[in-house]
């Protein structure tokens, strides 16, 4: 498939049509129904796509109005993202996760004028913020509601929104994506919001059109594109990294796109819709990393040998080339180990590609001893999302996040910030001239992390600039590094450091539920994860993991003290984002006279 008109797309719809016609009746859209994967063919969705537009616009909805979408990933997803954007409005996409007031900041925000929902259960949080805010005139609804009290507020089915004449309404949005430009703004997407409010990134079709065309690039030249491409679709499609990665990508080079159920089903779903590309976040890959380790230490001797010797290969390997001795067992693993890794992730993947936060090097190792091509990429919402990338042809570093995609500029200020232009960075954010302002200097993203390019122009992440914890002698210490290596550990689930203008780092531990059940069993104790907590001796063996840890830390990097967090950090209690990266301030907020304590102990 030839990708220059990714490159000459005016807008995304422009750019999806194209490849609609170009498709036809061939599978699109693919989710699990009545137990059964069914698909939706490209021809299928782009009328869908124009009938659901034209029907926006019957409502009032003009130029430049914003839509928010509140739904689960599922097929209507991406047809209407696309239709909002088709009508000539600006797609509002919002977490699922959210709670009323999360709602009504974006609704305030953004002054959205049509809300689509996916069902009741998302209805439930939504409804009582549209009342409050009383912006909202229209909602769509995709699955039915149960009665409710609406006041101005019209609703309307997913069906009725359906109908028309499909070929009158492809040639009303034809005519109106002529003035859809690719500095016209798409979609408003909030940040999941790490510290503070969310901020609503005005991201323009170009941006997101420069992302793809970076992305497929390196698809095309690195690992070959066929015609039966497929991405399995897991985050968020709310957060920029899967509405870029996992939906505009996959419309750029023509792919499939099949949903999945959701974690509890994920593993079962790779298996049965075999993608060839993945996109997904470091947590993802800890988790399966522990899950495949603990199936080969049940297996026997010669299982968790090969493993040992796949690992020793593989750290060789991510220092340089491989040495001629590990050759004759490298082909022994090529046929013995690596096919029942492959196969549980369906047996046809490309390439995974991890995002959205940073990737222990660690893990990179173990998949890529493992058979499986692990690409870890770099960026912010801010940027389209995707600033940069791991590719094979550059040569894979574990330690680094590639080389900046096709047209992106990076360089480095004078105190390390990695700074980024060219047209994949935004427009500023909604409404908050003056926050545009701080980040975006004479063109210049300013990312807000720290970093520099090695000497073959590959990025290399520090810390955050601002979760840079700077103790009370003026040293930097990064604390993504040392969490990331503690829950490396088995006996670790979570993990976050503080010490900013402290003498030493400390730590707050959520422990690793698998392994507290056997420790209990072993240890002849009652599983209560709460009161393991208080048992010396289990404290001990966490304590051991901490300071296996420490061994490889400097002086200054060392976890001095810990004390153990209430439960897990989660969505839910607002500890995580819908990101799966921890939220310090919430979390620092909850358990800082426990961290206090941890220095006069």
């Amino acid at each position: 498939m030839q990708l220059a008109d990714v490159d000459t797309a005016n807008n995304l719809v422009e750019l999806f049509l194209k490849r609609a016609d170009e498709k036809a009746d061939e599978a699109f859209l693919g989710a699990k129904r009545d137990g059964e994967w069914q698909t939706i063919t490209w021809q299928e969705a782009a009328s869908r796509v124009c009938l659901l537009a034209e029907n926006l616009r019957k409502l009032g909805l003009q130029d430049g109005d914003r839509v928010m979408l509140v739904s689960e990933n599922r097929p209507e997803w991406c047809i209407a993202d696309l239709a909002i954007m088709a009508a000539g409005g600006i797609s509002v996409p919002a977490y699922i996760t959210n709670t009323e007031r999360d709602h009504v900041h974006i609704l305030d925000n953004s002054g959205a004028k049509v809300v689509i929902v996916s069902n009741a259960k998302l209805a439930k949080p939504l409804l009582p913020a549209i009342m409050r805010t009383g912006i909202a005139d229209h909602i769509i609804s995709i699955e039915k509601l149960p009665p409710y009290q609406s006041g101005d507020l019209t609703q309307r089915s997913w069906a009725s929104m359906l109908v028309g004449d499909a070929q009158q309404a492809r040639a009303a949005v034809k005519k109106r994506m002529e003035n859809i430009k690719r500095d016209d703004t798409a979609c408003l997407i909030y940040t999941s919001g790490t510290g503070g409010a969310p901020r609503g990134v005005k991201q323009h079709h170009g941006a997101i059109l420069c992302n793809a065309a970076g992305a497929a690039e390196i698809l095309e030249t690195d690992f070959g594109l066929d015609e039966e491409e497929r991405f399995l679709s897991f985050l968020p499609l709310s957060h920029a990294y899967e509405h870029t990665g996992g939906q505009y990508l996959p419309i750029a080079v023509g792919a499939q796109i099949f949903y999945s159920e959701g974690l509890e089903k994920l593993a079962s779903n790779i298996e049965e819709v075999r993608p060839t590309i993945m996109v997904v976040v470091p947590r993802l890959f800890e988790v399966l990393r522990t899950r495949i380790m603990k199936q080969i230490e049940k297996q026997g001797r010669a299982a968790n040998y090969m493993m040992d010797r796949a690992l020793a290969i593989g750290e060789h390997k991510a220092g340089g080339k491989m040495r001629l001795r590990d050759r004759p067992m490298n082909l022994i693993l090529e046929k013995a180990l690596r096919p029942k890794i492959r196969q549980k992730f369906g047996g046809r993947i490309k390439a995974m590609v991890s995002g959205g936060a940073p990737l222990n090097p660690e893990v990179g190792i173990f998949f890529d001893a493992m058979g499986l091509t692990m690409l870890q990429g770099y960026g912010q919402t801010e940027a389209g999302p995707v600033i940069s990338c791991n590719r094979p042809r550059a040569g894979i570093a574990m330690d680094t996040v590639g080389p900046p995609m096709r047209g992106v500029e990076v360089k480095v200020a004078e105190d390390g910030e990695l700074l980024v232009r060219g047209e994949l960075v935004m427009h500023g954010y909604w409404q908050n001239d003056a926050e545009t302002a701080r980040t975006i200097q004479d063109g210049w993203l300013h990312t807000g992390d720290i970093g520099h390019l090695d000497d073959a122009g590959r990025i290399k992440i520090t810390d955050r600039k601002k979760d840079m914890i700077v103790n009370d002698k003026g040293d930097n210490v990064a604390p993504q590094k040392i969490e990331g290596m503690l829950t490396l550990q088995p006996e670790i689930a979570q993990a976050m450091v503080s010490g900013d203008q402290r003498p030493y780092v400390v730590g707050l531990i959520v422990p690793d539920a698998e392994w507290a059940l056997e420790w209990s069993r072993a240890n002849d104790e009652k599983f209560d994860i709460t009161q393991l907590q208080d048992l010396p001796a289990f404290r001990s063996a966490v304590s051991d993991a901490v300071a296996r840890v420490n061994k490889e830390l400097s002086v200054i990097e060392k976890v001095r003290q810990f004390a153990f967090a209430d439960e897990g950090f989660t969505i839910e209690n607002e500890e995580m984002t819908p990101s799966m990266k921890i939220r310090r301030h919430k979390i620092r907020e909850r358990y800082q006279d426990r961290l206090n304590g941890l220095y006069r102990s």
